[in-house]
């Protein structure tokens, strides 16, 4: 996943707010829209690429070695692409939440998450002070 991210934040360039530009304006939205859209298509590719690898390269190999380094690259890739298919079910919720008018907007209290946040993650669904308030709870509750 790091690598896709890296990757999606070399295709765009940051979003450069115009004088009195209202908060997730059309020019925002698609701004956003451009990104989800382009992460979620090297997503698919990585799921692609890695269906191909696994045809190509599958083989029943002699040597119990070798065939459990094969099972455990491939198990390594399986899990990959499900926390992948699991972020892409995140980009279409906020491709949704764009198209509802409420991305952009912290879920717990209404207000702003900002620009930046968003470029840097997308996903976002809480602002800075709401998803740190979660963490110190979740870290509390979690020992």
């Amino acid at each position: 996943m790091p690598e896709t991210k890296e990757s999606l934040l070399k295709h765009y360039e940051p979003y450069q707010a115009g004088k009195n530009e209202e908060y997730m304006s059309e020019g925002q939205k698609d701004h956003f829209r451009q990104i989800l859209n382009a992460w979620k298509r090297e997503l698919m590719e990585e799921v692609d690429s890695t269906i191909n690898h696994m045809q190509e390269d599958a083989a029943n190999f002699a040597d119990p070695s070798d065939r459990a380094s094969q099972e455990e690259e491939f198990s390594l890739e399986l899990r990959t692409r499900d926390r992948e298919r699991k972020l892409t079910r995140k980009i279409n919720e906020a491709l949704d939440r764009i198209d509802d008018d409420d991305y952009g907007y912290c879920d717990s209290c209404g207000i702003e998450i900002g620009i930046r946040r968003l470029e840097a993650r997308p996903t976002a669904t809480l602002c800075i002070d709401c998803k740190t308030l979660a963490e110190i709870k979740e870290k509390q509750l979690g020992g």
